[in-house]
């Protein structure tokens, strides 16, 4: 089942096992480099790569090291990737995240405070050279600052495009910017952005319909993780804001939703049932485990999802449908090579053959 061929949009995938978003920060001064290109190249077997989180704006950044996609010289390096990709006949889609109030003065060449809905801080800590630092008191997005920031996705995506990429992914997730709107924790706004349901989730349609005009909504997906807990989040109305949020992003023609399970998959069956297109599923197995392609092929067998996404399996198994399609055997990931460093641990997984 997850090797059989599905459409996105527009974009025809040769299977259904999508690789999903994972910050690997090893991108100097917010440019990726060739070793990146390495990276995402080696895993081509894809039906779709969505790649790490990638600033839309400066004050977008959340974390060392993340690499951007707001300057002509960042799509330039980026344009290597998507071409290493291609090349293997692969499809890529970049995913925008503007990390919100999940960032730090440090992280920013003016040293000004990260923005967010309210001026609520994470009560988490940001992981630096220096050692781990508070995430500090975020300044409250003024109209224009919403404005500015809508028009920093936009931008960004249509940078995308100029890099090659087949698409974007919004990042609606894991209590980053769009999700920070969507959280009654997050967002105490008393203007026509919070309040209500149908005000929290405004700025995440006005994002997605701004992008879906100026690149096509076919090449947009947009990323949501009901219920997470990720960054300080707390949702108090999880089953009626998600059904509302999809049923509002419905007229916009998305190419996918992609939802990344917390726990439970009773939202994801009400998602399922809202959201006509194409729905990508990261799922969340018992226990803190990986998900595994067994967790995959039960959640398309079960009608939940039209593709699966998973991460460590694809980080440690660059040729992964291979490897399914023998039945294994599978590379665990090491932990320690997360984040930073250099190619190890990032382009020396082999694949089945080499190994």
């Amino acid at each position: 089942m997850l090797l059989t061929p599905l459409t996105a949009g527009t974009l025809p995938l040769p299977n259904r096992l999508v690789m999903a978003p994972m910050t690997r920060s090893r991108a100097s001064g917010g440019l990726v480099t060739g070793l990146t290109a390495e990276y995402y190249a080696q895993r081509a077997g894809a039906g779709l790569i969505i790649t790490e989180g990638t600033q839309p704006c400066v004050i977008g950044q959340g974390y060392i090291d993340t690499p951007g996609l707001h300057t002509p010289e960042q799509a330039a390096a980026w344009r290597v990737v998507t071409d290493a990709v291609h090349s293997r006949g692969g499809r890529i889609f970049v995913q925008l995240m503007h990390s919100g109030r999940i960032g730090h003065p440090s992280l920013y060449p003016d040293g000004s405070r990260p923005l967010a809905p309210s001026a609520i801080p994470s009560g988490e800590k940001l992981y630096t050279p220096d050692g781990l630092l508070d995430h500090p008191e975020p300044r409250e997005m003024t109209l224009a600052d919403i404005a500015r920031a809508i028009d920093d996705f936009v931008a960004s995506a249509r940078l995308a495009m100029e890099a090659g990429f087949d698409g974007v992914e919004l990042h609606g997730a894991s209590g980053y910017l769009i999700h920070q709107f969507l959280a009654g924790n997050t967002n105490r706004r008393t203007d026509a952005y919070g309040g209500p349901i149908a005000n929290r989730l405004r700025f995440a349609v006005e994002v997605a319909r701004a992008v879906g005009d100026a690149i096509g909504p076919e090449r947009v997906g947009i990323r949501l993780s009901p219920g997470s807990t990720l960054n300080g989040i707390r949702e108090s109305d999880t089953e009626l804001l998600y059904p509302e949020l999809i049923r509002a992003l419905v007229p916009a023609g998305l190419a996918y939703v992609h939802i990344s399970e917390f726990g439970t998959r009773d939202i994801t069956k009400v998602i399922r049932a809202e959201w006509p297109g194409t729905l990508i599923l990261n799922p969340h197995p018992a226990g803190d485990a990986p998900a595994t392609a067994a967790d995959g092929v039960e959640a398309l067998r079960d009608d939940v999802a039209d593709a699966i996404s998973l991460g460590q399996l694809w980080l440690a198994n660059p040729d992964l449908p291979e490897r399914i399609a023998a039945g294994g055997p599978f590379t665990a990931a090491d932990p320690a090579s997360f984040y930073g460093g250099d190619h190890r641990g990032y382009t020396d997984y082999p694949t089945s053959a080499e190994a």
